[in-house]
């Protein structure tokens, strides 16, 4: 239905039906989550330090692996 049929089909209800379309109008949109361009949900911003003591890098991360000795010699 584009807006033009939607708008028609609003102008002829009665006045206090209108009230009432209008009403709805403004709660549905009072209640939806603003849309960033691109369309989907926000996202939220991220939490400096949320991730602390879920990461960590091993000891000897710069040491070289095993598997690979029979190459660095």
């Amino acid at each position: 239905m584009s807006g033009a049929d939607l708008f028609v089909k609003v102008g002829s209800l009665p006045e206090d039906v209108r009230k009432q379309v209008t009403d709805l109008i403004e709660f549905l949109i009072a209640r939806r989550p603003p849309v960033k361009e691109g369309g989907g949900p926000p996202r939220k911003k991220p939490v400096a330090g949320s991730l602390k003591g879920k990461i960590w890098i091993a000891d000897d991360l710069d040491e070289p692996l095993d598997d690979f000795k029979e190459y660095m010699e």
